[in-house]
């Protein structure tokens, strides 16, 4: 078997067998195939695409291509969950601790930021003492602790993935659906969950730009979860504006505190709520009961401070530290730089999701090179949002800079252009965003 028959094969269509996809995948690993024959592999598929099985055999062979979690040991069914991205998306830290208060162990392994769009990991390590690396051997102790873990993927877990993903990232192959999918359900696979729930962003801050490659790349996703016998659910959620009022680490986890409280966002409560209940339909508590009576149960975790009592402990739990108060210790303290008010009275008639993002990456609150290093202070509040009535000089949005960071005044200035560019505004009122654009299932 050689590199140049399978590129020939795939480019002219036809399907590859398990063993060929294997080959590549062991190839890749190992370094035995050139970046240029893989380059131009990669590119076939773009163009041709991949079989549901070949898809599947494509996930399989690059979880196997590194370590495998071995979760078995851990009491219960374990689900996993994965967003595709956006801006200001803070779901994971709030839902985790829902879930969880139910007795349903969540381990779960979250990547950094990179662009716009933030990292779970970042956030959390915007708390003084929090932990990320968590070793798989220290799992089981961890979930008897407190019943959920948060840790950095290993750099073990699905290395075949990893190399790909760099190289697709510079030959203008990352949109293709079967190595999107392939490249998510591999760590997911890998990272020894029993089910798996999939937060499917679509629009301006996010990677799928329409509702038509969402649901393609949904279809994909599930099709994999089927051939590899893990259930898998996707909910379909709009990124046309960023998530919440807060665009930015401590700020964002300052949100956290808040939807914890019961003084959530509705938009934020309304995306954790239908992760939750899908999550919970795949264990024992779950499978018998209906999304709204689910959703309520969780809400009602949010209300009566169970799930806020949760969060504490998997901060304790991972060495985070908190006040007196209960409120997590952060490592910087955002500062105001200056405050936007409306010039007009009207409706928010756009809020656009990628020009925030830019925006905050500017302030330093993201990175655009892995090797970057990111202001946990900085970031962007959202006073108005899409449908909102505004009059002269309220207040639209904030932009912050850590404390212990200066950032050069003509970012700044860059920043609030991008913001600028972001608001649009009607005279006529504007029907607010719908956030749950489908779940599948």
């Amino acid at each position: 078997m050689n590199m140049l028959e399978l590129i020939e094969k795939k480019r002219d269509g036809m399907a590859l067998s398990q063993e060929e996809i294997a080959f590549f995948v062991d190839g890749v690993t190992r370094k035995t195939i050139p970046d240029y024959q893989i380059s131009a592999f990669l590119m076939a598929v773009l163009w041709r695409g991949m079989t549901d099985e070949e898809t599947k055999e494509l996930t399989l062979s690059m979880a196997g291509s590194g370590e495998i979690c071995d979760l078995s040991g851990i009491p219960g069914t374990k689900v996993d969950k994965h967003s595709t991205g956006g801006v200001g998306d803070k779901v994971t830290p709030i839902l985790l601790p829902v879930v969880s208060s139910f007795g349903v162990p969540c381990v779960k392994l979250s990547g950094r930021g990179l662009g716009f769009t933030g990292g779970t990991i970042d956030k959390f390590e915007s708390i003084q003492g929090f932990n990320t690396t968590v070793e798989p051997s220290q799992f089981r102790e961890k979930i008897e602790k407190c019943g959920m873990l948060l840790g950095g993927q290993t750099e073990g877990l699905a290395p075949c993935d990893k190399y790909l993903y760099a190289l697709r990232d510079v030959t203008g192959t990352v949109p293709s659906i079967p190595l999107i999918a392939s490249s998510i359900m591999s760590k997911k696979i890998a990272g020894g969950s029993d089910a798996i729930v999939l937060d499917i962003t679509c629009g301006s801050g996010a990677f799928m730009k329409d509702t038509e490659s969402a649901g393609e790349l949904a279809r994909q996703m599930l099709a994999i979860g089927k051939l590899a016998g893990k259930p898998v659910s996707c909910v379909l959620s709009s990124m046309e504006q960023p998530l919440g009022s807060a665009v930015g680490n401590i700020l964002e986890i300052q949100e956290v505190m808040e939807t914890l409280s019961g003084h959530g966002r509705e938009d934020v409560v309304t995306v954790v709520l239908t992760m939750a209940s899908e999550m919970l339909k795949h264990t024992p508590y779950g499978k018998d009961l209906d999304s709204e009576t689910l959703k309520e149960r969780c809400a009602e975790k949010l209300k009566n401070g169970e799930a806020l009592e949760k969060f504490r402990e998997l901060l304790l739990s991972q060495g985070g530290m908190l006040d007196s108060s209960g409120n997590p210790v952060y490592v910087d303290e955002p500062f105001e730089v200056m405050t936007v008010c409306a010039h007009k009275d009207g409706y928010v008639k756009r809020c656009d999701a990628l020009a925030v993002g830019e925006a905050s990456c500017l302030l330093g609150a993201g990175r655009m090179e892995k090797t970057d290093m990111i202001d946990m202070g900085a970031g962007i509040k959202l006073f108005k949002k899409v449908g909102d009535p505004v009059k002269r000089g309220d207040h639209l949005y904030s932009l912050f800079t850590g404390t212990k960071n200066t950032v050069d005044d003509a970012r700044i200035d860059e920043a609030l252009l991008k913001m600028e560019s972001a608001y649009e505004f009607s005279s006529e009122p504007v029907k607010p965003l719908q956030e749950i654009l489908g779940v599948i299932s």
